[in-house]
């Protein structure tokens, strides 16, 4: 059975694609990564599973080998192209709900979004830190919905004046904690006239490893 690398080198191989060219389709800096991807690539994340088989042609069924239970020889079946959108991607969780200048995004990614209407409200950010690992490392990008409210213990979005933070949340509608995965950083407080500087501004969705 073909690893998902073996499968992605074969897709590419098949449409005709050098690495630099994949590359760049799927978000990637450089043809080192796909190299190395091709070489050993079943720890990918699913965002970038969902990339790569709108890229070469195919499905994330077929890319993760699934296909294989049901059929000797699985065929690619091409992805409903209007259900994959490029999403923009900034540089900060401040600079994702700024002032929206061309200037903070840093690229724009493929990504799989069913909901016609969510795709206005998604971004994507590269988060700073490691108040939140292991879940979200530094370096890691978050997929977030906009949005002004979220279920409590859900990971959002917050902005405390100038500051965006990203944490999990619990409100009982007087006083607000703001909560870290990480145990070495302790719980956020905010209650009393500090909650008139803090807004809930998105919904964080996917987590994108970094590669």
């Amino acid at each position: 059975m073909l690893k998902v690398g073996e499968r992605i080198k074969e897709c590419r191989e098949k449409l005709g694609l050098t690495q630099d060219e994949l590359a760049q389709i799927t978000g990637y800096k450089s043809r080192s990564s796909i190299n190395k991807i091709e070489k050993g690539g079943n720890d990918l994340p699913q965002s970038k599973i969902v990339a790569f088989a709108k890229a070469l042609k195919t499905t994330p069924a077929y890319l993760m080998g699934w296909e294989d239970e049901k059929k000797d020889e699985p065929s690619a079946v091409i992805l409903p192209a209007e259900k994959i959108h490029m999403i923009p991607v900034f540089g900060s969780v401040a600079a994702g709900f700024g002032a929206y200048a061309s200037s903070d995004i840093i690229e724009y990614i493929p990504l799989y979004i069913e909901n016609d209407f969510d795709v206005a409200d998604t971004i994507c950010i590269t988060v700073r830190g490691q108040s939140m690992y292991p879940k979200i490392e530094d370096g890691d990008r978050i997929v977030v919905r906009r949005q002004e409210s979220v279920d409590n213990g859900r990971i959002a979005v917050v902005m405390i004046g100038d500051e965006a933070v990203v944490k999990r949340v619990n409100f009982d509608g007087e006083r607000l904690e703001l909560t870290s995965f990480n145990p070495e950083y302790p719980p956020r407080i905010i209650e009393g006239e500090e909650l008139a500087n803090c807004r809930i501004v998105g919904l964080v969705q996917q987590v994108i490893k970094a590669v």
